[in-house]
């Protein structure tokens, strides 16, 4: 049996923050800096305009002109559904997370801690998490998510396994919309579908796999198994480590000094307690704007690297897409992968050989003394007057044999 838990609106609520009134309002998340111009998460007045995530802006402006777009604050819609799923993971569930404010886990194997039901699993995850989460429980991920849907007050809905198909087969097909995984997809099958009258699962379900494959392609062929309740297995997620680094600017910077910052950040996610002598393969850089909301942009690497300079030059790019002034900068590893191999050398000479000594050296100093234990100076503006401006101390970063 798979429960999911939700949490309506999270991104919406991450972005409006104390501006709480403004749900009251026909509101909608704006497109993000440099992505596709399609509006986010809605509020409930904004729906009964037919304004719906994923919609086109222009679309969107057309059917409700008094439409008020808000920012969007992806860091904090993160940061604030990363509390949940670690709640979710402190009562014993391995959790397979989806979009902020979406996530589903195996409740079978929680009955014996929670009163040997999976109504005892939904009460002590809500319990875990708080009142605002919907909790819902099906033999698949779309029964599990319509089920958490359909909660009110306190009360989880939970299918049985012998309701599935019956359960699915009265849901509107517009559901897919929040199950597709390709952006595309969500858009536009779910509106294709009800185009040529297939208005419910239960109508979807009954057609034949050759015809949906012929006009859909792969994309049909999963929805299709959706609506007759045939999913993969959950992929949990690995044991999740905080590993990131922030960095408050006072002042708006931009160029050389923010180049400077991000070399800063790079030295003391290398010299992370957490990092262990592993590579890393995939990063995530965000910023909190000047303004209001933030940003962020993903860089992965081709092949797994520790190297400062590589990361550099993978990350520098990625500045350039910054849309506006940034009050701070934050760096986080997403990915990891192994650690570096020590390779010997036939010729090796007495340089080589200290420099690749080096950074067990580095490492054991930091055992001893803290992360701070080895520095160097960073500079950062040589013209400036003031002399605690002109360079910086950053953590003493070598390359891993």
């Amino acid at each position: 049996m798979i429960a999911c838990g939700l949490i309506p609106r999270l991104s919406l609520l991450a972005a409006v923050g104390e501006r709480a009134e403004l749900l009251r309002r026909p509101l909608a998340l704006a497109p993000e800096p440099g992505g596709p111009q399609v509006i986010g998460e809605a509020s409930g007045q904004a729906e009964a305009f037919g304004v719906r995530a994923g919609m086109r802006l222009g679309e969107a402006l057309a059917r409700c002109p008094e439409l008020v777009l808000a920012p969007p604050d992806p860091e904090r819609a993160d940061a604030s559904w990363e509390k949940a799923l670690r709640r979710l993971e402190g009562i014993g569930a391995a959790v397979e997370p989806g979009r902020p404010g979406e996530a589903f886990f195996e409740a079978d194997g929680l009955r014996g801690l929670c009163g040997g039901s999976v109504e005892g699993v939904l009460r002590r995850a809500r319990e875990a998490v708080g009142s605002p989460v919907r909790l819902g429980a099906g033999p698949s991920r779309l029964c599990a998510y319509a089920a958490a849907q359909r909660t009110r007050r306190r009360r989880s809905v939970v299918v049985p396994e012998g309701m599935t198909r019956a359960f699915l087969a009265s849901l509107p097909v517009g559901i897919l919309r929040d199950r597709l995984e390709d952006e595309w997809d969500r858009a536009d099958l779910p509106e294709k579908l009800e185009r040529l009258g297939v208005q419910k699962l239960g109508q979807l379900a009954a057609l034949p796999d050759a015809a949906i494959a012929d006009r859909f392609g792969e994309a049909g062929l999963r929805a299709l198994r959706m609506a007759r309740g045939a999913e993969e297995p959950l992929r949990p997620r690995r044991a999740h480590e905080e590993w990131v680094e922030r960095l408050e600017l006072p002042e708006a910077i931009s160029g050389q000094q923010l180049e400077r910052a991000l070399y800063l950040l790079i030295d003391r996610l290398l010299a992370h307690p957490a990092r262990r002598c592993r590579s890393l393969r995939r990063l995530r850089l965000a910023a909190r704007l000047a303004g209001s909301g933030s940003w962020r942009a993903d860089a992965g690497l081709r092949r797994a690297s520790a190297d400062p300079e590589r990361l550099r030059l993978t990350l520098i790019p990625k500045l350039e897409e910054l849309p506006g002034p940034a009050a701070s900068l934050s760096l986080r590893a997403l990915e990891t992968g192994p650690s570096a191999s020590d390779q010997a050398s036939l010729d090796e000479i007495a340089q080589a050989s200290r420099r690749k000594r080096l950074p067990e050296a580095v490492r054991q100093a930091r055992a001893v003394a803290g992360k701070d234990a080895v520095m160097r100076v960073l500079d950062v503006d040589l013209e400036s007057r003031v002399p605690e401006r002109r360079s910086l101390l950053t953590p003493y970063t070598a390359t891993d044999p």
